[in-house]
Order: structure tokens, then C-alpha cells, then sequence
């Protein structure tokens, strides 16, 4: 199975794809029978406290993905997840405090 091998770049990906699924999911469970994606996105871009908590949602979940393959001893996929998360916080702050 993909999710027990070791590697760098399957943590990358895993650190990018977990971010995409839950904003996904957040649409379908905050926006979906009134409004459709495109309207949510043009949400992000007026509403900061929206792109808070989808940031912290985000986040988080990369910190369980992150824990899970800590502790299973997967260090070079914790690592590809740990520095997408590292390069996602970032972009955060910076669009938080200057977007």
C-alpha cells in the first residue's frame, strides 16, 4: 500500500492533498446548497476570519497526518509533510496579515 512506504516526496504530496480535501469539505458542509465553490473562493478573498479558520482546519489536520507517520517511524514522509505544512503556515500568516 502507498501510505507505508517511506519517502519525501509521498509526504509532500500527502501535506499538500490533505489541505485540498478538507477545504472541499468544508465547502460541502458550510456552503454547498446555496452557494456554489467559485462563490466560496470569492469569499476567502474578502473574508479573513473564513480564511482563519480554514487555515487552523488545514493545519491541524497536517499535525494528525504529521503525528501518524511520526509515530509509525516514516520519518522521510513525516518530513515532506512537515515542511509543506512549514511553507503552508507561512503563506497563511503572510495572507492573513497582508493579503
Amino acid at each position: 500500500m502507498i501510505f507505508k512506504k517511506d519517502d519525501f516526496r509521498l509526504g509532500m504530496v500527502l501535506g499538500l492533498l490533505l489541505p485540498l480535501i478538507s477545504v472541499v469539505i468544508y465547502y460541502f458542509v458550510k456552503f454547498y446548497p446555496l452557494y456554489s465553490f467559485g462563490d466560496m473562493m470569492a469569499a476567502f478573498k474578502t473574508n479573513k476570519s473564513l480564511v482563519r479558520a480554514i487555515s487552523i482546519t488545514c493545519l491541524f489536520l497536517n499535525v494528525v497526518l504529521f503525528t501518524i507517520y511520526i509515530n509509525t517511524r516514516k520519518d522521510k514522509t513525516a518530513k515532506g509533510i512537515f515542511a509543506i505544512t512549514i511553507i503552508y503556515a507561512i503563506s497563511s500568516l503572510i495572507f492573513n496579515y497582508f493579503g
